[in-house]
């Protein structure tokens, strides 16, 4: 399955290293790296609860939500980018 990759001049936190977002037919991994480090989130598919999108001019976030209260914000990625990323997780919560 897919990883999508946000666009590197969306905001100061992508930068360097851009939100990553990873979609297979378990569930969702989520990468944010920093300066010294990375943080990973991984939602089974079992657990999302949903998936939207917060649209700016250029850019859109993702967010899914778990049924747990735990939820991902992925930063900065273009609107085909955003729609391909919003099927592919409905497809596995189906």
């Amino acid at each position: 399955m897919p990883v999508f990759t946000a666009n590197r001049i969306s905001s100061e936190q992508n930068m360097l290293y851009p939100d990553m977002l990873e979609i297979n037919d378990t569930g969702v991994v989520f990468y944010k790296g920093y300066v010294f480090g990375y943080k990973t989130i991984i939602i089974d598919a079992c657990n999302i609860a949903s998936v939207s999108a917060s649209a700016g001019l250029f850019f859109v976030d993702i967010i899914i939500a778990s049924k747990g209260g735990e939820w991902i914000r992925a930063r900065g990625f273009n609107k085909s980018k955003a729609r391909s990323i919003i099927n592919c997780v409905e497809a596995i919560i189906r």
